[in-house]
C-alpha cells in the first residue's frame, strides 16, 4: 500500500518538482489517529520551493492523483494530503502474504549475497565478562541477524587482545595453570600489586618485549592464559545464543608492525619523540581539537608496539575481506576510533563503520553503579544470567504458568538492553526487566504464547473471509504490515532498538485486539484466526532479529 501511494504521488508531483521515490517515502507520514487517514503527505517542503501556500499545493496535487485500486479515498486537511486505505483489501493482501512467506516475511534481497563483516564483543582475555560487556555482544549479534535477514553473507569476528599488559600481568602472576573461574581474582590481585610497584611494572614490560622478540616459553604462557579465557568467554556468550565465525588474535599482526611504520613514515606524519617512541602527528586534522595532545603513540621506547599499531594492521586486513565492515565499540572508544580512522586516511584506506553504545549501570532501589574489571567491582555476566533465570522461574511459579525459565530470563536481559537506543546509558534493574507487565521481554513472550494458545483451541485453516473491519482489527493489520519498513529502518541506522520497540507496540496492540475482539466462535472466526496467526509469525520474526527465542506455552 505504501509503495502504491509513493508511486501515485511521484506521478502527481512531476509537473511541480523532480523528486525521487526514496525522498517521498521519507516525507510520507503515518498520522497519529486513524481518523486522519492511514498515510499523510505534508506539503510544507513544496511551499518553500514553489513559494506558494501549502494548503493550495495540497489541493492541486490531490486533484491530479488517480485513486489506485487499494485506496478508498484521498482527502486534504490543510497542508496534508490524507490517504484512506481500503482496509479489507489491505488486510486480505497482507495476511495472505505473511501466511505464504512465514519466516521470510519482511526479508528483502538488499544484500544480494554481498559480504559483510561485523566485529563485536572483543573482551580482554583476562577474566570472565561482566554485565557491562554484554551490551556490545547483544547489539552486535542483533546487527548480524538483521544483515543475514537482508541476505548479506555475514562474517562475525572477535578480536582477541592476546599481547597486552593485562595478559603479561597474569603471566607474571603464574596464572597459566588456573581455571577460567579463578582468572578474575588473580587479575585483580596482580593489578593492585603492579600499580604500587615500579619493579613489577618493569617486569611486565620485559615480558611483553620477550613475547615480541619470539621467546617461545613466554609465548606459550601468554597463549595458554589467552586460550583459557577465550574459551570461557565464548561458553558464557554461547549460552545467550551469541556465536562467532572467527577469533582473530592480535599477535598475528605483530609481523606487519614495521611495514605499517614504514608506510606512515612516507606520509611525513610519523616522528620519534624525546622518549624514543614512534608517534603519529595528528595536528591539522579534524580530530585535533578533541585531544589534549594531538598525537597517537604507536610504540614504546623499547621498540615494542602498542595496541593501536596492531589494530591498524588488523583493520587494514579486515577492510580487504569485506566492503561492508562494521565494528561495535563503547562510547569511551569514540576518540580512539577517530584516531585509527584518521591514521588509515593517511594511507588512503577506508575505515569500518563504527556503532557506538553507552554503558550499562546496574540499578537497584534507585542506585546505579559502573563496573570495573581491574578493580574487581563487577557483576559477572555468567552469575547475572543465572540470577535472571532463577528469578524468571520464581515469577513463573508465582503466576502458576508454564514457561522455559532460561528463555524468559535471557530474553528479558536481551530485550531490556536492546529496547534502548545505542547512545542511551542503561540503568539496568533485573526485577524490572523480568516484570510480566509493561515494556519488557516477558510481556512480549507471553503475548506470543497467548496467540499460540488461541490457535491450539481450533483447527487452524488458512482460508478466511473478511467483512467490515473493526478498529482494533485494523490497528493490528496495519502494525504487522509495517514490519518490513521497521527492519529497513533498523538496518539503515544499525539500531536494533527500532525492532525492539516495534515488538512491544505490536504485542500491546495484539492484547488490545484480544480483549476487544473474541476469536473462537465469533462471526469473524476464520479471519481473526488468520490475523492471530499472522501476528504470531511477525512477532517471531522480530524477536529472532533481537536474538530472543520464542516460547510456545507460558
Amino acid at each position: 500500500m505504501r509503495g502504491e501511494i509513493i508511486q501515485v504521488l511521484k506521478k502527481a508531483l512531476e509537473k511541480h518538482i523532480k523528486i525521487k521515490e526514496k525522498e517521498i517515502g521519507e516525507i510520507l507520514e503515518i498520522p497519529p489517529s486513524l481518523k486522519m487517514g492511514d498515510y499523510a503527505f505534508p506539503c510544507f517542503f513544496l511551499a518553500k520551493k514553489l513559494k506558494q501556500n501549502p494548503n493550495k499545493i495540497a489541493l492541486e496535487i490531490k486533484e491530479k492523483i488517480i485513486n489506485p485500486p487499494n485506496i478508498e479515498s484521498i482527502q486534504t486537511s490543510g497542508p496534508y494530503i490524507n490517504f484512506f486505505i481500503n482496509r479489507e483489501k489491505m488486510a486480505e493482501n497482507i495476511i495472505k502474504k505473511i501466511i505464504k512467506q512465514k519466516e521470510n516475511f519482511g526479508k528483502e534481497n538488499l544484500g544480494q549475497g554481498q559480504k559483510a563483516l561485523v566485529e563485536h564483543t572483543s573482551i580482554n582475555p583476562n577474566a570472565s565478562p561482566h554485565v557491562g560487556r554484554a551490551r556490545n555482544a547483544i547489539i552486535g549479534d542483533s546487527i548480524v541477524r538483521i544483515l543475514n535477514f537482508l541476505n548479506f553473507k555475514t562474517e562475525v569476528h572477535y578480536y582477541v587482545n592476546d599481547v597486552s599488559k593485562q595478559i603479561a600481568m597474569l603471566v607474571l602472576a603464574k596464572a597459566d595453570n588456573l581455571k577460567f573461574e579463578s582468572m578474575l581474582k588473580k587479575y585483580v590481585d596482580i593489578s593492585a600489586k603492579v600499580k604500587k610497584s615500579k619493579k613489577l611494572e618493569k617486569q611486565v614490560f620485559e615480558l611483553l618485549l620477550k613475547f615480541e622478540k619470539g621467546d617461545k616459553k613466554i609465548k606459550d604462557k601468554f597463549k595458554k592464559i589467552t586460550n583459557i579465557s577465550v574459551k570461557g568467554q565464548e561458553k558464557v556468550l554461547n549460552e545467550m545464543g551469541i556465536n562467532y565465525d572467527f577469533f582473530d588474535y592480535e599477535s598475528e599482526y605483530l609481523k606487519d608492525a614495521n611495514k605499517i611504520l614504514s608506510k606512515l613514515e612516507k606520509t611525513k606524519k610519523l616522528f620519534t619523540d624525546k622518549d624514543q617512541r614512534k608517534v603519529l602527528d595528528l595536528k591539522n586534522t579534524s580530530i585535533e581539537n578533541q585531544m589534549k595532545s594531538p598525537v597517537l603513540v604507536l610504540t614504546r621506547s623499547d621498540g615494542t608496539g602498542l595496541y593501536p599499531l596492531r589494530d591498524i594492521s588488523y583493520t587494514i586486513e579486515k577492510m580487504k575481506r569485506a566492503k561492508k565492515n562494521i565494528i561495535i565499540l563503547g562510547e569511551d572508544q569514540k576518540l580512539y576510533f577517530q584516531q585509527i580512522k584518521q591514521t588509515l586516511s593517511f594511507l588512503n584506506i577506508e575505515s569500518p563503520q563504527a556503532v557506538h553504545y553507552s554503558f550499562i549501570l546496574l540499578s537497584k532501589k534507585g542506585k546505579s553503579k559502573k563496573m570495573s574489571t581491574r578493580k574487581g567491582d563487577v557483576v559477572l555476566l555468567e552469575d547475572f544470567l543465572k540470577e535472571a533465570i532463577k528469578k524468571a522461574k520464581k515469577e513463573i511459579d508465582k503466576r502458576k504458568t508454564r514457561g522455559d525459565a532460561k528463555k524468559v530470563g535471557i530474553g528479558a536481559v536481551k530485550y531490556a538492553i536492546l529496547k534502548n537506543n545505542n547512545n542511551k546509558t542503561i540503568h539496568f534493574d533485573l526485577d524490572e526487566a523480568l516484570n510480566f507487565e509493561g515494556d519488557t521481554g516477558p510481556y512480549i513472550l507471553y503475548s506470543y504464547a497467548r496467540a499460540g494458545s488461541i490457535l491450539r483451541k481450533t483447527k487452524n485453516k488458512n482460508d478466511f473471509n473478511i467483512s467490515k473491519l473493526e478498529e482494533k482489527e485494523f490497528e493490528l493489520v496495519k502494525k504487522i504490515s509495517q514490519f518490513p519498513g521497521i527492519v529497513l529502518d533498523s538496518y539503515k541506522n544499525f539500531n536494533p532498538a527500532i525492532i525492539a520497540n516495534y515488538s512491544y507496540q505490536l504485542a500491546k496492540i495484539f492484547n488490545e485486539f484480544y480483549h476487544a475482539c473474541p476469536v473462537i466462535n465469533s462471526g469473524q472466526e476464520s479471519f481473526r484466526l488468520a490475523l492471530v496467526k499472522s501476528f504470531r509469525q511477525v512477532l517471531k520474526n522480530a524477536l529472532h532479529l533481537l536474538g530472543i527465542d520464542t516460547i510456545e506455552k507460558m
